[in-house]
């Protein structure tokens, strides 16, 4: 990068057009740690421009989500090594919030003798689409973000409330697919819309869900990678559109009682590399040994798997019966009661939806996770149990229901270790359990009403 306009010649047009001739002031260089938030560093586009490497300590990834560390036991993890980053021109976007003219970056991470880190999340799921690509197959994806607008909450002790909307009243729950619920907050969604295009991501809808202040966002199909950047990037540019209409968006798994929780539902389909044909389906819409190899494959390994689905206390308030959430590993056509449904689609699109996923996931992990499940289906050659027809809540599965019990699952699971590698999961149930031991130190409201003077 040896001058200012032979770097700016390799951003996506969506980029370049947002820069319109224009001067960058500042180029932000991120990567997701291991909730999925936004680090690295910014600087101003002369420095970036004059290349050079970039560095950043291995220990972003023994973070906790409340800023403390996981303990590993051992000396190695504190001597804090730099990685080195490298950017991947295909990722820049814009940052149309910023006040001066801004682009992000992801970057790609390895160690310092040029091997992909294997507990960065991005990497984890590059091996996984990697996995694929050895056995002549290419994974497409697409996810829903549900997500919800609320109040400011500036104070943790107090509930959380649903926002005011331009009628001056809060915001209603039970108004599903209502427009009118929708332009309640029309100019958060007319900024939605405006940073996303500026960006150069495509919308495919914008639906009311059922919980009061609930949005979902669905992107079209594609590249499982392409969609996990997508999905980093749109938690970030909704938050920030939320924040100009003094206003919070947030994807808690379940942020109210009583209300839905907030799932990032992955639908999935495989094609072969070469024809491009979808292995998933015969041409009359049959679905083949493939499809129910895959269905077997979520079915047997998501109970491990779940704790990168859910990955936080909060993540199992979520799995309840009649409040849209999946409480059961079930499958089914067109049913929304169980844990994977496959859609109404032609025979190209046939695919299957993995409804476990909580908004809450780092989008890499989460999509990751629910591949390897599949790919594992793939490998074994099994069957699936068959097809539920009726009301599947009533099948409640042996899933994990606390991040105790989830964590202990996948601990136990040779096959998801093997295909995520052992340096991850180490460092993931490390992680993990840190958050764990922490929330366990805090004492809720429930416990001090109920408890202080009863007991």
């Amino acid at each position: 990068m040896s001058s200012d306009k032979s770097w700016i010649e390799k951003l996506p047009e969506a980029a370049r057009t947002y820069l319109d001739g224009k001067r960058v002031e500042e180029v932000e260089c991120i990567v997701a740690d291991m909730p999925g938030i936004s680090r690295g560093k910014a600087m101003p586009a002369s420095k970036f421009a004059n290349g050079g490497r970039m560095y950043l300590p291995d220990s972003i990834f023994y973070q906790t989500i409340t800023g403390g560390w996981a303990d590993f036991g051992s000396e190695a993890r504190y001597t804090d090594p730099d990685m080195v980053l490298t950017p991947d021109f295909a990722t820049a976007t814009a940052a149309p919030w910023a006040a001066d003219r801004t682009i992000q970056i992801i970057h790609d991470i390895a160690d310092q003798a040029g091997n992909p880190v294997p507990f960065a999340p991005r990497n984890v799921l590059k091996r996984v689409v990697g996995l694929f690509a050895a056995k002549g197959l290419k994974p497409i994806v697409a996810p829903e973000l549900e997500f919800y607008l609320v109040a400011p909450n500036t104070d943790p002790t107090q509930p959380i409330e649903p926002p005011i909307g331009r009628s001056g009243r809060r915001v209603a729950s039970s108004q599903g697919y209502s427009m009118s619920a929708v332009d309640e907050y029309g100019p958060i969604i007319d900024d939605i819309y405006d940073f996303a295009e500026a960006q150069g991501f495509e919308i495919d809808t914008i639906i009311h869900e059922g919980g009061a202040g609930q949005i979902e966002i669905n992107l079209p199909h594609g590249d499982p990678i392409r969609l996990a950047d997508q999905v980093f990037y749109f938690k970030r540019l909704i938050r920030e559109a939320a924040l100009r209409h003094n206003c919070y968006a947030t994807f808690m798994a379940k942020p109210m009682q009583d209300q839905p929780g907030s799932a990032m539902h992955i639908h999935h389909s495989i094609v072969d590399a070469t024809s491009g044909v979808n292995i998933f389906s015969d041409q009359n819409g049959v679905e083949t040994e493939a499809f129910h190899h895959f269905v077997a494959g979520l079915q047997t390994h998501l109970p491990s798997a779940i704790s990168l689905l859910a990955p936080y206390v909060n993540s199992y308030r979520r799995y309840v019966p009649d409040h849209s959430a999946p409480v059961n590993l079930e499958w089914g056509r067109d049913n929304r009661t169980t844990g994977l449904r496959v859609p109404i689609a032609p025979p190209a699109a046939k695919r299957i939806e993995n409804r476990l996923a909580g908004m809450d996931c780092n989008p890499y992990l989460g999509i990751a996770a629910s591949l390897a499940c599949g790919y594992l289906g793939l490998e074994d050659k099994k069957p699936p149990r068959d097809e539920i027809k009726g009301n599947a809540y009533s099948e409640q599965d042996a899933l994990p229901r606390s991040l105790r019990e989830a964590l202990i699952e996948f601990e136990a699971s040779p096959a998801l270790i093997e295909v995520l590698t052992p340096a991850f999961c180490n460092v993931y149930a490390a992680v993990k359990w840190a958050e764990q031991e922490e929330f366990l130190q805090v004492i809720s409201p429930w416990e001090r009403e109920h408890l202080l003077v009863n007991v």
